[in-house]
């Protein structure tokens, strides 16, 4: 007896898109500004394959700063379609802790 088509596919409102690319689609759970993305530039970028994270390196002043905003902006964004990720929970969890990394980079000089 052949099983409902409709059981076995998956809901397009859970479905995980992280991972294929800037097209995909990101949840609106995770839109929002990104700490670790602002403070860490470069760095955090490596880490969730946000390769354009990398034009703040430039040494032009305005660029570096530009960066970081668009970064904080974008940044949830970026990092869901750049990275593969389990699932949103695991996402969000892995932002915060580079948002606490962040934030102690940017205090740790006063």
């Amino acid at each position: 007896m052949p099983q409902n088509s409709a059981s076995s596919k998956s809901d397009p409102a859970t479905e995980n898109t992280s991972g294929q690319g800037l097209s995909a689609a990101v949840p609106p759970e995770i839109t929002g500004w990104n700490w670790g993305a602002f403070f860490l530039t470069w760095i955090w970028g490596i880490g969730n394959r946000v390769w354009l994270s990398f034009l703040a390196l430039i040494p032009i002043p305005l660029v570096g700063l530009a960066m970081m905003v668009l970064l904080g902006i974008k940044g949830n964004e970026w990092a869901w379609q750049c990275k593969k990720w389990d699932n949103i929970e695991q996402f969000r969890h892995r932002q915060r802790i580079w948002m606490y990394w962040g934030i102690a980079a940017f205090i740790a000089p006063f």
